[in-house]
C-alpha cells in the first residue's frame, strides 16, 4: 500500500480523495462499515467510512453453470466461500492501511434477488444448486400457472406478475423435478430462501444458531409476501399449492435491524454484527440516496434495473412494471415502495459479444468498437436471452438481430447491443410515467456499464431517453446502500435527511443531443423488432428443453 492508502483506494475505485479535514474526522471516529455485495457473476466485500468512501475492497468472480439451454445455476457453497474470502482479503488490506478490526462497527449484505436456494433444515445442507434469477426452465410451468384460477388476483397482492423471474416458480420446479427437495418438503424440513437468507444462515454458523431470516426487499421478490402487510400471505401460498407447515420460510425483519441478522461466527471479523440487508437493486436506490418520492435510479449490471421511489404506499402497475419494497428501515419509519422495470440482459449482452461471438476481447472494448461507426447502421439487436422482462413480459422471445446487410460491420452490432438496454429503459420509463402520472426529469445511474461516457451519452441513454442522466463519481452505490442500512441500525445516522449528502460530490450530468423526431423514429424501429422476436421456438421444442430432472 502507498503512504496514503485512502488515495490508493480512491484511484482503484474511482472515488475522490477526501480533504485533510475529512481524514482527521475519520481517524478520530474510527467508524467503518463492511458491505457484502453478492452479485450474479461476482462477490465483493467493501469497507466504507461514515462519508460513504470505500477504503478497502476485494472481488472474486465465481462459476456460472449452464446445464441446459436457458438454465442458469450457481454452487451455493461457492457463494459462501467467495464471500468469506472477500471478507478476509479486504480486511487484511484495511488492516495494512493502519486500521483495526474494532474500527468496523457493523456489516451489511446486498445480494442478487429471486435466485432460489433450498436446504435441509435438519442437516443444513443445500439440496440443489441455486436456480439463478434469469433462468427460464420454468416457462412451461408459468404457462400452466397463468391458466390457473386466481392468477389475475396475484399481482395486486404481491406486486409481481407471473413469469419465469420470481422465486415462487423456481421453487415449484424444484419440488416437481428434484426428489430430494420433494422428500424434504413432505417431511416438513425444507428450508427455502433467496441468497441473503442462505448467506445469513451460513455466516451465522449454520445449524449452530439456525438464523433463517430475510428482509422485505428480498421477500417481496418471491410472490409469497403480501406487498401491503409485508407478511406471508395464505392466498398466495395456496395458489402455488404450498403448505405453511411443510415449508420453512425465512422470518421477515426490517432491512435495517441491530439484532435480527446475527453476526459472523468465524474468520477475521468474527463477532461483528450484521445489521443491514437489502436486495441489490433496492440497495442501489438507497446508495443513490433516493429517499424522496419521485427519485429514480438505473443500475447497469448483468441485467438492468430501474427503480422509481413511490413513497410509503405501493402503486400496483397497470403497464407491465413490478411493485417492490424499496427499503424498510424500521425504527418507526414506514416501509418505502418502488415501481421497478427489470431488463434481463444488459452487461450479460456485452459478455455475449465477448464470450460467444468473440468480437471483443473484454467488456471494456465494446464502447471503443461501437465508436467506430456513426450509428447502428439500421441494426437492431433484441437481447432476449432470457425472454423479455418489463414492460413486455414475453417469455418466448429469443435474442434476435435485425437489419443485417452487406454494409453491416462489427461496430454496428456492438452499438446495437448497447442501444438494446437503452430502448428497453425507454419503454420502462414510459410505463412509469403512465403508472405514476408524473414525468421523470432526471435519472441517476450506476453499475459497470455506466462507467462508459459513450454508453451514457452518444446515441444511447441520454439521447434515447431524452432526459438528463446523473452519474456519481463513486459508483459503488449498490454496496454503499446496504452499508447505509447497517449504519442506520447502529446509530451512525439517525434520519434520512442526514444521509442525503453521501456520495453527492463530483457527480456528472449528461444531457440529450438529438431531437424528439429522431428519437421517436429509433424507438418505433425498436418496437417493431420486439414484435418480431416472439415465438422462435415451438412449444414442443420448448418442452423438450425444460424436461431434465435434477439438472445439475
Amino acid at each position: 500500500m502507498s503512504a496514503n492508502p485512502i488515495a490508493t483506494w480512491a484511484t482503484l475505485l474511482s472515488i475522490p480523495e477526501p480533504s485533510k479535514g475529512a481524514m482527521v474526522r475519520q481517524n478520530e471516529n474510527k467508524c467503518f462499515i463492511g458491505s457484502i455485495d453478492q452479485g450474479t457473476t461476482s462477490t465483493r466485500f467493501l469497507i466504507f467510512d461514515e462519508h460513504g468512501i470505500p477504503h478497502a475492497s476485494h472481488q472474486i468472480e465465481f462459476k456460472q453453470i449452464y446445464p441446459h439451454s436457458g438454465w442458469v445455476e450457481h454452487d451455493p457453497y461457492e457463494l459462501v466461500s467467495s464471500t468469506e474470502t472477500c471478507i478476509e482479503e479486504a480486511t487484511k488490506a484495511f488492516l495494512a492501511a493502519g486500521h483495526s478490526v474494532s474500527d468496523i462497527k457493523a456489516i451489511g449484505i446486498t445480494n442478487q434477488r429471486e435466485t432460489t436456494i433450498v436446504w435441509d433444515s435438519e442437516t443444513g445442507e443445500a439440496l440443489h444448486p441455486a436456480v439463478v434469477w434469469p433462468d427460464t426452465r420454468t416457462k412451461r410451468l408459468v404457462r400452466k400457472l397463468k391458466a390457473r384460477s386466481g392468477a389475475p388476483d396475484l399481482q395486486p397482492l404481491c406486486g409481481l406478475p407471473l413469469s419465469t423471474y420470481p422465486s415462487s416458480v423456481k421453487l415449484l420446479w424444484l419440488l416437481e423435478n428434484v426428489p430430494s427437495v420433494r422428500k424434504a418438503y413432505d417431511a416438513c424440513r425444507l428450508a427455502f430462501g433467496t441468497v441473503d437468507s442462505w448467506l445469513l444462515f451460513r455466516l451465522n454458523g449454520g445449524l449452530e444458531r439456525n438464523i433463517h431470516v430475510t428482509d422485505p426487499t428480498n421477500a417481496s421478490r418471491t410472490m409469497f409476501l403480501n406487498i401491503h402487510t409485508l407478511k406471508y400471505d395464505d392466498q398466495l401460498l395456496k395458489f402455488f399449492g404450498l403448505e405453511k407447515e411443510k415449508l420453512r420460510l425465512p422470518k421477515v425483519v426490517p432491512s435495517s435491524d441491530a439484532t435480527g441478522f446475527g453476526s459472523l461466527t468465524s474468520g477475521i471479523l468474527k463477532g461483528v454484527r450484521i445489521t443491514g440487508c437489502l436486495g441489490d437493486q433496492s440497495s442501489a436506490l438507497v446508495g443513490q440516496c433516493a429517499f424522496s418520492p419521485g427519485r429514480a435510479k438505473n443500475t447497469y449490471g448483468t441485467g438492468c434495473f430501474l427503480l422509481y421511489n413511490t413513497g410509503t404506499e405501493p402503486v400496483i402497475s397497470k403497464y407491465g412494471l413490478l411493485t417492490t419494497v424499496a427499503y424498510d428501515f424500521g425504527k418507526g419509519h414506514k416501509p418505502v415502495y418502488a415501481l421497478e422495470g427489470s431488463i434481463a440482459a444488459a452487461g450479460s449482452a456485452v459478455k455475449f459479444l465477448q464470450n460467444n461471438l468473440r468480437i471483443i476481447g473484454s467488456d471494456k472494448e465494446v464502447g471503443e468498437l461501437a465508436e467506430t461507426v456513426e450509428d447502428s447502421g439500421g441494426v437492431v439487436f433484441v437481447t432476449a436471452f432470457s425472454g423479455l422482462f418489463a414492460p413486455y413480459w414475453i417469455d418466448d422471445a429469443k435474442g434476435t438481430i435485425f437489419g443485417l446487410t452487406q454494409h453491416t460491420q462489427l461496430g454496428h452490432i456492438a452499438r446495437a447491443t448497447l442501444e438494446a438496454t437503452c430502448f428497453q429503459t425507454h419503454a420502462i420509463l414510459s410505463a412509469m410515467e403512465k403508472d405514476s402520472g408524473h414525468t421523470l426529469h432526471e435519472l441517476a445511474v450506476d453499475g459497470g456499464m455506466s462507467n462508459s461516457d459513450f454508453f451514457i451519452q452518444i446515441q444511447t441513454q441520454s439521447n434515447i431517453l431524452g432526459l438528463p442522466i446523473d452519474r456519481p463519481l463513486m459508483r459503488e452505490t449498490t454496496a454503499l446502500g446496504t452499508a447505509i442500512a447497517a449504519g442506520f441500525a447502529i446509530g451512525i445516522w439517525s434520519e434520512f435527511e442526514g444521509m442525503k449528502h453521501i456520495g453527492q460530490e463530483g457527480r456528472t450530468v449528461f444531457r440529450p443531443r438529438i431531437g424528439g423526431a429522431e428519437r421517436e423514429k429509433m424507438v418505433k424501429r425498436w418496437e417493431r423488432a420486439v414484435g418480431m422476436c416472439k415465438g422462435w421456438m415451438d412449444d414442443q421444442h420448448d418442452d423438450e428443453q425444460e424436461e431434465g430432472g435434477e439438472g445439475g
